[in-house]
C-alpha cells in the first residue's frame, strides 16, 4: 500500500496495512533541530526518514499565488495589526453598504503556477490542498475578536455581508484551482480555528448562523471535485463536532491536545480516527 493509498483508506473509515504518520507544519525555528537531530538538510529528506506519508501543499502560501497589482495581499488592506483582538476596518461599521467599498480581494489575480508544479512533483504520497479557506479569522481580523462577537448580535447584516464578501473570493479561488488540480488532490485541507482551551469561540447558536452556512459549501465544494474533506481547528470544539459530521467533514485535525473535553470527543465519533491516531 502507498502512503497515498494509505491515508485515503484511513480517512475513508477503512484498515490500511500499517499506521499513517504526518509530521504536520512544524514552526519555523524547529527545522533547525531536526536536521540535527536526523542529520538532514531539507525538509524533504527528514519527511522521507520518517516515511511521512502526507504532503501539505496549499496554493495561497506560494508567494506568486496573488498578484495585486496595488500590491495587496489577499485580505490585508487596513489590516496593520498582529492579533485577532485588535481593532479592524470594520470595527464600527453599522452599514451594509459600506462593506462594499472595501478593496476585497479579486480572483482575477490569482496565479496557481508554483502550487501545480509542487503537487506534480510531491510523489506518490497523500496530497492535501486548496486554499486554506480560513474565513472566520478573516472575518474576525475585519471587525476585531470583540467587535466581531458583538456585531452577530447588534448588526447580524454587517456580519452576513462581510462573510460574504471573505467566503465568495475563497470559494471562487477554490473553483479556479480544483479543475486544475485534478487528481493532484487527494484531500481539500482548510482550517479554521473555532475554539479555545475550554470552549467555542462564539456560542453554538452564532456558530449555526454565521459559520455553519459557508462553512457546509466548502465542504460540498470538495466532495463535489471529489476530493476528501480535512478540517483544521484548534480548540474546544466537541459542541459542533456533531454539526461538522452532518457537514460531511471527513476528518478532524484538532492540533491542542488538552483542550476541555475533546478526549471524550474523540472517543464518541469514528471519523477522528485519522486524526487522533496519526496527526497528534
Amino acid at each position: 500500500m502507498t502512503s497515498r493509498e494509505r491515508i485515503k483508506t484511513i480517512i475513508a473509515g477503512e484498515k490500511p496495512d500499517r499506521c499513517g504518520f504526518w509530521l504536520g507544519n512544524p514552526h519555523e525555528e524547529t527545522w533547525p533541530l531536526l536536521h540535527n537531530y536526523f542529520g538532514t538538510k531539507s525538509e524533504e529528506d527528514i519527511r522521507k526518514t520518517l516515511n511521512d506519508d502526507l504532503r501539505w501543499i496549499c496554493p495561497q502560501f506560494f508567494p506568486s499565488a496573488y498578484n495585486d497589482p496595488d500590491g495587496y495581499a489577499m485580505f490585508d488592506a487596513g489590516l496593520d495589526k498582529k492579533m485577532h483582538g485588535q481593532a479592524g476596518p470594520f470595527a464600527n461599521c453599522e452599514d451594509p453598504a459600506e462593506v462594499e467599498k472595501y478593496p476585497w480581494p479579486n480572483p482575477d489575480y490569482l496565479n496557481f503556477d508554483e502550487c501545480l508544479s509542487n503537487l506534480k512533483k510531491a510523489g506518490d504520497v497523500y496530497r492535501a490542498s486548496g486554499f486554506w479557506t480560513c474565513f472566520y479569522h478573516n472575518v474576525m481580523d475585519l471587525f476585531g475578536m470583540e467587535s466581531y462577537m458583538m456585531k452577530m448580535y447588534t448588526h447580524p447584516d454587517v456580519v452576513h455581508a462581510v462573510t460574504d464578501k471573505v467566503c465568495e473570493f475563497y470559494y471562487e479561488a477554490n473553483e479556479q484551482f480544483f479543475p486544475l488540480t485534478g487528481d493532484l488532490v487527494d484531500g481539500f485541507f482548510f482550517g479554521n480555528d473555532f475554539g479555545t482551551q475550554v470552549d467555542l469561540i462564539c456560542g453554538p447558536v452564532q456558530f449555526d448562523e454565521f459559520i455553519m452556512p459557508w462553512f457546509r459549501k466548502f465542504t460540498e465544494q470538495g466532495h463535489a471535485h471529489g476530493y476528501q474533506v480535512i478540517l483544521h481547528s484548534c480548540g474546544a470544539i466537541h459542541k459542533v463536532i456533531g454539526r461538522l459530521i452532518e457537514a460531511r467533514v471527513d476528518c478532524l485535525h484538532p492540533l491542542q491536545a488538552k483542550a476541555k473535553d475533546m478526549d471524550d470527543s474523540v472517543d464518541l465519533f469514528d471519523f477522528l480516527y485519522f486524526d487522533h491516531n496519526i496527526l497528534t
